[in-house]
């Protein structure tokens, strides 16, 4: 990569092929960040590359299981890395993050009482509320909702903290909105659930796109994110801390050893998939073109410098929607901390149509519904909601101040 550039997209852009893609007369746009981002050249190749030449299950003496050990023990530490876990066997691989989260919750739940209490918020993603929520049928478990704040995408922090007890046992909180982009104080409350003696789960989805993610820092002692949603493919990480690896009832086959992260994991993985998203993690520590510092170094380099970036994009993006008249913003007050996504609607125009025209007369993608943030959109939006639910547009690495252009000028164009 050339270190000679204006902004990090214009650095990147190159690497991601998908962005050659030319719809209604112009290259495509890509919104659709937050459902899951492109993917660049290194990633497709260090995919293929693995599924070429070193396909093979792992755990055997032959040439390539070896490899496939290797490859496999590299993008862990990867992950690892991303994650700032401790060791690379706090690192989970899965499905995804859903399933992922349905396997924790279920390990958690062997270990419930009748009554005991888990917290989940109105903010959040079902796949960090349903996997919980099951466990008040599976478990008897009683399930706490933290509500929204006077009718915004924000958390009531005081209602929050008067729901932990002494039978709360776990908090399960996203990092930040995948609908409306805000950023939750999960360090305060993961400390507030640590003073009642519960275990905190957070859902980092949305923001390991635009964040440097710190599992101490956060105060985390499980967490989960899809690597398709940061420029790989369609698998699932989950970090969970050494000594609950051994303390929870993780379901396994009988025969199986249970060491390292294979404490929690079970059966073969997408060999190819967790090389990919290894790859991807790789790719954002090179993306500046350094290569001095750790992983972990450079790592957070390319996200604060995204961060940056992203930060004044999105107000160009922001600023032209409030513009529009007919356009209603979906989003927490002034100075709230926020991850570039926005939700919005067009007064008198569907969802669904919004973007399907968009796309079709602008190579414009955006994604339309509720996200799986079922609950808060409903709340925040419920005539958006009532027809279809309402458009988002978020913001990802490769994202210019052209295409947040082009957005605007489609959406003002739907009268």
């Amino acid at each position: 990569m050339s270190t000679t550039f204006d902004t990090l997209a214009a650095l990147v852009r190159p690497d991601f092929p998908a962005l050659r893609r030319v719809l209604s007369g112009a290259p495509v746009a890509y919104f659709d960040g937050p459902g899951g981002t492109q993917v660049p050249q290194p990633v497709v190749d260090a995919v293929s590359d693995y599924l070429l030449n070193h396909n093979a299950n792992d755990g055997w003496a032959y040439r390539t299981s070896v490899e496939t050990d290797i490859a496999l023990r590299r993008a862990r530490a990867a992950a690892a890395a991303f994650l700032n876990a401790a060791s690379p066997d706090e690192v989970l691989f899965g499905a995804n993050m859903t399933t992922l989260t349905f396997h924790i919750a279920r390990a958690i739940g062997r270990s419930l009482s009748p009554g005991d209490e888990i917290v989940v918020t109105d903010l959040d993603h079902h796949a960090d509320i349903d996997p919980w929520v099951a466990l008040a049928r599976d478990y008897g478990a009683v399930i706490k909702h933290v509500p929204l704040l006077e009718n915004t995408p924000l958390l009531d922090i005081d209602a929050y903290e008067a729901l932990l007890g002494p039978r709360t046992r776990l908090v399960a909180v996203g990092l930040s909105s995948n609908a409306f982009g805000t950023i939750n104080p999960v360090a305060r409350m993961a400390a507030a659930a640590h003073r009642a003696g519960a275990l905190v789960f957070v859902d980092a989805v949305h923001a390991a796109a635009h964040a440097t993610i710190d599992v101490a820092t956060l105060g985390a002692d499980m967490l989960a994110f899809s690597a398709y949603k940061v420029y790989g493919p369609h698998v699932g990480v989950a970090y969970c801390r050494d000594a609950l690896l051994d303390r929870l009832d993780f379901p396994r086959l009988a025969p199986q050893t249970p060491k390292g992260s294979r404490r929690a994991e079970s059966g073969t993985l997408n060999h190819e998939g967790i090389v990919g998203a290894g790859a991807a993690i790789e790719y954002l520590a090179a993306a500046l073109g350094s290569p001095e510092g750790s992983l972990r170094d450079r790592l957070a380099a390319t996200m604060t410098r995204l961060a940056h970036e992203e930060e004044a994009l999105f107000d160009e993006l922001t600023r032209g929607l409030r513009a529009l008249p007919n356009v209603t913003l979906y989003e927490p007050p002034p100075g709230t901390p926020r991850h570039p996504t926005v939700a919005f609607s067009i007064q008198g125009h569907r969802a669904q149509d919004v973007a399907a025209r968009l796309s079709g007369e602008r190579g414009v993608f955006v994604s339309h519904g509720n996200f799986y943030a079922a609950t808060a959109v409903a709340k925040l939006a419920p005539e958006a909601s009532a027809v279809g639910g309402i458009v988002r547009a978020g913001l990802a690495i490769y994202s210019t101040p052209e295409e947040v252009a082009r957005l605007i000028e489609g959406i003002a164009g739907i009268d």
